[in-house]
């Protein structure tokens, strides 16, 4: 079996979690964690494939569908969103404008302040990843009905707070 090397062009994607059948799964079965991650795989081996050659994770996806959203956002703010420091923000942003995806103005209100937002390649990108994302998406939750996919959204939110 050939070794995959990790790449910053090509994440690493994790396996679906089987259920091995016969198998006592013991506890697990009742820790919304384990389901939580085991369905966490098999979504973000979904996002992947919509997402092939890249180099997009789920969170410059995040990123880049939230500046699209909100053109002028800060970095700050969107460090926020995502969870990290500002310095990791700017170096996310660093890596968007290196690729032509994202760049920087000057925020009308503050001639000090800098706002992200989409270039043309950059919504061209968005529009089409969120396409293909949304499609693996749903394609990924057949199984539950529209009622039931809206149920189980609104109750992960309850989850995450």
């Amino acid at each position: 079996m050939t070794k995959r090397i990790p790449s910053p062009h090509r994440p690493r994607v994790l396996a679906p979690i089987e259920r091995v059948a016969g198998l006592d799964y013991d506890v697990l079965d009742e820790l919304l964690g384990y389901s939580l991650r085991r369905a966490q795989v098999a979504i973000f081996h979904s996002f992947y494939e919509a997402t092939r050659g890249l180099g997009v994770t789920p969170p410059r996806f995040t990123a880049m569908v939230v500046v699209g959203a909100n053109p002028g956002i800060s970095q700050s703010t969107l460090g926020s969103v995502l969870g990290i420091a500002r310095s990791g923000a700017m170096t996310l942003t660093d890596w968007f404008e290196a690729r032509g995806w994202v760049e920087r103005r000057r925020a009308p209100s503050d001639g000090r302040a800098w706002g992200l937002h989409l270039t043309p390649r950059g919504e061209k990108l968005v529009a089409g990843m969120k396409r293909r994302v949304a499609e693996g998406d749903l394609k990924r939750a057949a199984s539950l009905t529209a009622k039931e996919r809206r149920e189980l959204l609104r109750l992960l939110g309850k989850l995450a707070g």
